[in-house]
């Protein structure tokens, strides 16, 4: 239900599951966040209109718009699947169509998540499992090398958190867990229904 109504209200196409396997064992298949579990987790974490949010393996871009419409925040969509880009980029389209304001702030970029040359002003980081812990690593230093750059307060956003993401995150870099938002109804069936929020500065 949800999903067909935020779909409509953004005037988006972001329901689809990518079927069967990726081709790379370090990429995970595309899934978008439901939109429940977004409305739980935007009710405790909250995004200023000045924050700038990458999200990795965005897909067809949904989270990004969602954060766009109801934040006014600048978003991009880091993606390194052709087809999956290409509907983030149509996606986009349909959506300037109604929310015609502030288009400079939401971006899609077609590379490989650890080739995203991380901004200065980037400074929310979004995974929803999206690639195998050495991807991720690599991920993380290119966002430590750029807070050694132009230090700010970064936090990175995990739904559905990989034990090892959580392994290397508190044993061997400097980010420290503030908040865990559990997804109420489903969290007690399965654990991994969670968000798990990381600060580093």
């Amino acid at each position: 239900m949800k999903e067909h109504y935020y779909d409509k209200l953004l005037n988006i196409k972001t329901k689809e599951v990518q079927q069967g396997f990726h081709k790379s064992l370090h990429y995970h298949r595309y899934e978008p966040t439901p939109y429940s579990a977004l409305e739980v987790l935007f009710e405790k974490y909250k995004i200023k209109n000045k924050d700038h949010i990458v999200d990795f393996g965005c897909g067809k871009g949904r989270l990004n718009f969602y954060i766009h419409y109801f934040f006014g925040a600048s978003v991009v969509g880091v993606e390194m699947d052709d087809e999956l880009y290409h509907d983030a980029v149509q996606n986009q389209k349909s959506y300037l169509k109604k929310a015609k304001s502030n288009k400079e702030k939401i971006h899609f970029l077609c590379c490989l998540a650890e080739e995203y040359e991380v901004q200065p002003e980037d400074n929310r980081f979004y995974f929803f499992n999206p690639f195998s812990v050495q991807v991720f690593r690599k991920i993380i230093n290119n966002i430590l090398h750029s807070f050694e750059q132009s230090s700010r307060e970064i936090e990175l956003v995990l739904y559905y958190p990989a034990e090892d993401y959580i392994y290397f995150l508190e044993k061997e870099t400097a980010f420290e867990m503030i908040e865990e938002v559990v997804l109420p109804y489903v969290y007690e069936k399965n654990p991994n229904e969670r968000f798990l929020i990381y600060r580093l500065g």
